[in-house]
């Protein structure tokens, strides 16, 4: 059974881009391509930010690019 503390790689990923307010670009299944930062998210969407804010819906997401590499090792301690 896993416990109440396992996230998942999108979660640790997504927390990771957020906590470091690291620019990213997310590509849309539609092929929209949004820049700006993480300022939350949950089960169902990504709040983003540049020049305002973005409720994207996740399902609409293809693929999140950050700008440098992501380290995800010592994730799983601080939640969106």
């Amino acid at each position: 059974m896993i416990g109440p503390k396992t996230q998942n790689l999108q979660d640790s990923f997504l927390n990771a881009l957020r906590r470091e307010k690291m620019p990213v670009t997310i590509f849309l299944t539609n092929g929209v391509r949004l820049k700006g930062t993480i300022k939350g998210f949950d089960n169902f969407v990504v709040l983003l930010k540049d020049a305002n804010e973005q409720l994207v819906y996740k399902h609409a997401i293809s693929t999140v690019v950050p700008e440098r590499p992501v380290d995800l090792r010592g994730e799983g301690n601080d939640s969106a």
